[in-house]
């Protein structure tokens, strides 16, 4: 017999050897499948008790432990963007404790119990990061060179000095902002330190202010005068030749920048009356999230699987048993 003949009949022997197994596979499935009928069938008493507790005790849940998301979107002043992080991240540490009585006393949380989770997370705005913010589009651009822009933008180091964040909180039952929302506020407020450099930016900012006032009202008065002279001299039948080097318009421009920059200023204060402040709160979203509003489901499919787990687990015992009997 040649060479050649003997690989064709050993491929043949493989083939059907694996034929062979993959029918003893699906046989093996099909005979499992069977008996789990079975089973279900020998026990549909059992199976149908399970599933009617299940289904009425995860209404029940549903229905009296309903949990809500809250948000509550913040801007940090004074660079105090990680002192934020780090309270937030205590906050939820003494959640995950139980520390009730820091949550109660320290933070003045009410219903401290129905407190679930709380987190903080930038709101990624790039361009409000870099709005007439030369050293920040400078930072960007240097770190967007030796890597992905979309990760640079994405960056802790990056992120937390966004304009804005947003603190989430979950709460079992529906929650007030007297409740929940002013204290975690206070307590994030409450900080000696910034208050001092609160306190000092804010007089800067209204130093500044007044003497753009000031610098405003010298530009009147030269333009008035200005004015006055030129009126003077056409009631005199006098020629007035205006010269572009006069730098008039660079007065007028300067005059229109600082008149911007008052604006601005009037803004910035309405905004750092707080080191964390907020600008809008959205309470009481009922949350679907994970098992939330689902007990109903989940509850009779967990007693079955724990019902089929002891099932497997009784027959294992009792086979185990046979062996060692024999």
């Amino acid at each position: 017999m040649s060479a050649s003949s003997q690989n064709n009949d050993n491929q043949e022997i493989d083939l059907s050897q694996i034929s062979k197994k993959i029918g003893i596979f699906f046989e093996n499935i099909s005979t499992k499948i069977f008996r789990m009928f079975l089973f279900f069938k020998r026990n549909i008493l059992w199976v149908g008790v399970l599933v009617i507790v299940g289904a009425g005790l995860g209404f029940y849940l549903d229905k009296t432990q309903k949990v809500y998301d809250n948000e509550i979107i913040v801007s940090p002043n004074f660079a105090s963007g990680d002192y934020m992080y780090s309270k937030v991240q205590l906050i939820d540490s003494k959640i995950e404790d139980g520390d009730t009585v820091f949550l109660r006393d320290v933070i003045g949380i009410k219903n401290s119990k129905n407190l679930k989770g709380i987190a903080v997370t930038p709101i990624t705005d790039v361009y409000k990061f870099i709005d007439n913010k030369p050293q920040n589009f400078e930072l960007i651009k240097l770190m967007s060179e030796d890597g992905d822009i979309k990760k640079v933008i994405n960056e802790t180091v990056t992120s937390k000095n966004y304009p804005y964040h947003m603190i989430a909180f979950s709460t079992v039952g529906q929650t007030s902002n007297e409740k929940t929302v002013q204290p975690i506020l206070n307590y994030l407020n409450d900080s000696e330190y910034y208050k001092k450099i609160q306190k000092e930016y804010l007089n800067n900012v209204k130093v500044k202010m007044s003497e753009n006032d000031s610098i405003i009202s010298q530009i009147n008065g030269f333009l008035n005068a200005f004015k006055t002279t030129v009126n003077g001299s056409q009631k005199s039948d006098k020629l007035v030749y205006y010269n572009e080097n006069s730098q008039l318009n660079e007065v007028i421009k300067t005059k229109d920048l600082l008149v911007y920059e008052q604006g601005v200023h009037r803004v910035e204060l309405v905004n750092l009356d707080k080191i964390v402040k907020d600008s809008s709160t959205t309470l009481n979203v009922k949350s679907n999230k994970a098992v939330n509003g689902k007990m109903k489901l989940v509850l009779p499919l967990l007693f079955l699987f724990l019902f089929v787990v002891l099932g497997y687990m009784k027959s294992f015992y009792k086979n185990q048993m046979s062996k060692l009997n024999l």
